[in-house]
């Protein structure tokens, strides 16, 4: 039977994607295998939202190639994009699959490649269902951006917006949840921009989100990344009431009024600090998340000390933070690269020093809190679980518990880790997210 690999480079609807891609890919009759192993086809779903994953993406599919010299090697995603719209080349590539086409990659190798076609007609066999995986599950709901943020490719490699009919939506929650998800995580490239207008067949995101609670009652709703001006107080009400549980991820980029404008993003850093503390007075315990860009072209010492500012108010769970790097065709690729790779380095490491888990976590310690059970990592490792808040708590237990909820009672913190052990659920004593 044809064999195929896969590889995901970047974000969670590139993750989602890749999926998407690998059940075609089985449907056809493929066998899918390891990443790394021999195959006759490989996919490898790319990144370019900096330099630094562009690079990474690139590596990756010349190391595919050396251990699959043989294999067809189709290439995809947002550096596959970049490389159609520079009218460039991609070494390695058999196939390179636009992005807005990525999920239609099996055609484009077909069509490259008739006699693979006619290879699977000859020898494909019906394959099971793979058996499920980790207990939660991406759910992508909406491609594309339109804010064009002066720093970002994103909306050159995923142009236009376009938001999935509800109905499927809801469909495909249903389905993962059936195979055994716990968790839905519900992601696009702009999530917030979900409506009527793009697609969706009515609702609007909030009222999908509700929708999809319905139909999935025994499975927790998490929403992957959100901008600051589509957290809306309906969303909020859906949080406080359990329906998603209390975390948000919030990319602030930068705490600068004046860097801000230069990256094109639509907010000040009042803006910011007044919905964190809004969504922390509606949501107690909420936790937060973000990603914050150092380096940029116009960020001096005293306007970096501003997104240290933000970190210390907000106090973040975590923080992704990341350096610039100019990306072709966005107007902050004329702007230069004049801060030095040392001080972004410093700045990164400023940053990473100022989100400290701990200053979070801290508040969670003598209580009991939901843990998705994950299964052990590992020979005598402790059993791991996801909290509502997006954190995880280890403790002592049977492998029995995995893909259950189990209540944990939060006794130390060690390193940015929470460590606890098995309690019994006691009426309220969970803050929040318990399922209907």
């Amino acid at each position: 039977m044809p064999t195929a690999a896969f590889t995901t480079l970047g974000c969670k609807v590139n993750q989602y994607e890749t999926q998407a891609i690998l059940e075609s890919f089985e449907a056809a009759g493929f066998a899918v295998v390891p990443f790394g192993q021999a195959a006759d086809v490989v996919v490898v779903n790319t990144c370019s939202v900096t330099s630094v994953a562009e690079a990474k993406s690139r590596y990756t599919v010349r190391k595919a190639l050396r251990d699959n010299p043989t294999a067809k090697l189709v290439v995809t995603g947002c550096a596959a994009q970049m490389t159609l719209n520079k009218g460039e080349t991609f070494d390695g590539a058999d196939v390179l699959v636009p992005n807005p086409e990525k999920l239609e990659a099996l055609r484009h190798l077909f069509r490259r490649f008739p006699e693979l076609e006619a290879r699977l007609a000859r020898e494909a066999r019906p394959t099971l269902a793979p058996p499920v995986g980790r207990t939660r599950a991406t759910l992508k709901v909406q491609d594309g951006c339109d804010v064009f943020c002066s720093y970002c490719s994103i909306p050159f490699t995923r142009p236009g917006l376009k938001s999935r009919p509800a109905s499927e939506v809801v469909e495909e929650a249903r389905r993962l949840v059936e195979r055994g998800h716990l968790e839905l995580v519900l992601t696009g490239v702009l999530i917030g921009a979900y409506g009527p207008a793009t697609g969706s067949g009515g609702p609007d995101f909030e009222e999908l989100v509700g929708r999809v609670a319905a139909a999935c009652p025994e499975a927790r709703l998490r929403i992957s990344s959100i901008e600051m001006r589509q957290v809306t107080p309906r969303l909020l009400e859906l949080l406080a009431s359990g329906v998603v549980v209390p975390h948000l991820h919030i990319p602030l980029q930068s705490g600068d009024d004046g860097v801000l404008r230069d990256m094109n993003r639509p907010y000040s850093q009042r803006d910011y600090l007044d919905l964190c503390a809004e969504a922390r007075r509606r949501v107690p315990d909420l936790a937060i998340t973000t990603d914050i860009l150092v380096g940029f072209p116009t960020e001096t010492d005293e306007r970096f000390a501003s997104s240290v500012h933000v970190c210390r108010e907000v106090g973040y769970l975590k923080a992704h933070v990341f350096p610039f790097s100019p990306r072709f065709g966005t107007p902050a690729d004329a702007f230069g690269d004049p801060v030095s790779p040392e001080e972004k380095r410093r700045r990164s490491h400023v940053l990473t020093e100022t989100v400290r888990p701990e200053t979070y976590l801290r508040r969670f310690l003598g209580r009991t809190v939901e843990a998705l059970v994950e299964a052990k990592r590992g020979p005598g490792e402790t059993m791991r679980g996801m909290t509502p808040h997006g954190f995880e708590v280890s403790f002592a237990g049977s492998p029995s518990l995995a893909r259950t909820f189990a209540s944990v009672r939060v006794d130390e913190l060690r390193d940015g880790q929470a460590f606890g052990e098995l309690a019994p659920a006691r009426r309220g004593e969970i803050p929040l997210a318990v399922r209907a």
